[in-house]
């Protein structure tokens, strides 16, 4: 089960709704609805009804969680509420709106016209739908130190930590933070570590001995404190951050005849294949946050027309100065073109194509804004025969704005691809270079084979957020527009 990002609040008005009341204005309600899957939609919340008016600004602010790897389709309704039944059955519908959580918040705001069934238009009505995050971004950075503590051991020196406690409304007390353990000369850093002997508590009420040459159990002095601003995914995407989605495909012979049923490239009689569920899964994700939807998409290993050269870098339209699809629809239709036009071949190379999107970040990190990131999927069926090339340009693009996305598909042995991931220590290059973030996300489709469609997109993508945040952070860039509540 993916984790919750974050809580979002939504904030909902309407403008120019039906009149459905005779001799007064309508009482609209706003409904908001969320699809749960196969055809099924729960009710997440309701706003307040509001009397006698065609254009409401709704003050109930529905709190909703919000996954970035998850297409979470919403729907808003709005009725006219003439009774005080919950039932909404004999209330007259005013219109609706659809649309994904990802695109409210990738727009901040977002406005549609209502539609009544069968999607006619609801009169001159309209929805705006806004976003705000449910989460205080702003750390407390605290730099203490102790000094002639007590010594609580007998034998050998003592191991001193400390704890922040915060008074709760009942008024007891909870830990907050707890310091690691150094010795007592030291100063602490923000790390958590285990309990120990316990010398004293933060609340400084260190007098407590009895003797008569008592001073204190020693000094705690803070030494800074401030208030900084830790941005999250959310204030880097409504400020303004555009997430550039781009594929690339495996189209070495190993795959086999794509007329044979046993291809991985073989599309079935339900017009799908792995390849094509990737690209659907997670472009289905990606594209509501990319304003123009034109995603480049590129293939690999295989031998194209005229020349039947083998290229590691084609475009799926044959188009290399333009190799734009228009949405994830044109990466299917590009990929569903060009597999009877070019020639299964190898060896399979990722570096490539890595390449070609590292330039793009590299351009976009010349800007010194948080204004782009960049996502590569890759989908492949087998061993990398690149393997020294393809690590040094991946510990080279860990210091640019982009992640990457390797999709193993069939049975092959994906133990090179499980070593790019980085999962198991840092990535290096050939000459012993550390890659600066772990930006390589590697998942076996096999393992998603029986599950539901979006498990695999919440695996691909899960790391996503957190990766983009990093980079991000390791630059010190604040997002290109800050809400408010992020302004320090």
């Amino acid at each position: 089960m993916a984790q919750c990002v974050t809580k979002i609040q939504l904030s909902i008005s309407c403008t120019d709704l039906l009149d459905k009341d005779v001799g007064s204005k309508s009482d609209p309600l706003c409904v908001v609805m969320q699809n749960v899957g196969d055809g099924k939609w729960i009710e997440l919340a309701r706003t307040e009804r509001i009397k006698n008016c065609q254009s409401p600004e709704f003050s109930t602010k529905p709190i909703v969680d919000y996954y970035f790897e998850k297409v979470q389709t919403m729907a808003f309704k709005i009725y006219d509420i003439d009774n005080k039944s919950v039932d909404l059955s004999d209330d007259d519908y005013l219109g609706g709106y659809q649309c994904t959580l990802g695109q409210i918040v990738s727009s901040q705001k977002i406005k549609g016209p209502l539609e009544l069934k069968q999607g006619k238009p609801a009169g001159k009505g309209s929805i705006t739908i806004s976003a705000e995050e449910m989460k205080d971004t702003r750390v407390i950075n605290m730099d203490v130190e102790a000094r002639n503590l007590d010594n609580k051991d007998f034998l050998g020196k003592s191991d001193p930590f400390l704890e922040f406690f915060k008074q709760t409304d009942g008024g007891s007390w909870q830990l907050v933070y707890r310091s690691e353990v150094k010795c007592f000369w030291g100063a602490w850093a923000p790390n958590l570590t285990r309990l120990n002997d316990f010398i004293s508590c933060c609340n400084l009420h260190f007098k407590k001995q009895k003797k008569k040459n008592y001073k204190n159990s020693g000094v705690v002095r803070v030494k800074s404190c401030k208030i900084d601003v830790e941005y999250s995914f959310l204030d880097y995407i409504m400020g303004g951050c555009q997430i550039n989605f781009t594929v690339g495909i495996d189209f070495t012979g190993s795959n086999g005849d794509p007329k044979s049923p046993d291809s991985l490239h073989y599309i079935s009689p339900n017009g799908v294949n792995e390849y094509l569920t990737a690209i659907w899964c997670v472009g289905n994700v990606v594209q509501d946050y990319d304003t123009d939807k034109m995603f480049p998409a590129f293939g690999f290993g295989a031998q194209i027309p005229p020349n039947w050269k083998v290229s590691h870098e084609f475009a799926l339209n044959f188009n290399p100065s333009n190799p734009y699809c228009p949405g994830v629809q044109g990466i299917v239709d590009a990929y569903r073109q060009a597999l009877p036009q070019v020639r299964l071949y190898g060896p399979t190379n990722f570096s490539p194509i890595i390449n070609h999107v590292t330039q793009f970040a590299a351009a976009a990190a010349q800007q010194k804004t948080a204004s782009q990131y960049f996502v590569l999927m890759i989908i492949t069926d087998g061993e990398i025969t690149d393997l020294n090339e393809t690590r040094n340009v991946i510990v080279q693009a860990s210091k640019l704005p982009m992640s990457i996305i390797i999709i193993g598909v069939g049975s092959a042995d994906f133990k090179a691809m499980e070593f790019l991931d980085g999962d198991n220590g840092v990535l290096k290059s050939s000459s012993g270079e550390p890659a600066a973030r772990d930006i390589v996300q590697f998942v076996p489709f096999r393992q998603f084979q029986n599950a539901p469609r979006e498990a695999l997109s919440q695996a691909v993508l899960a790391e996503v957020p957190k990766q983009l945040v990093s980079y991000f952070k390791l630059l010190g860039l604040s997002p290109v527009k800050l809400p408010e509540k992020s302004k320090p």
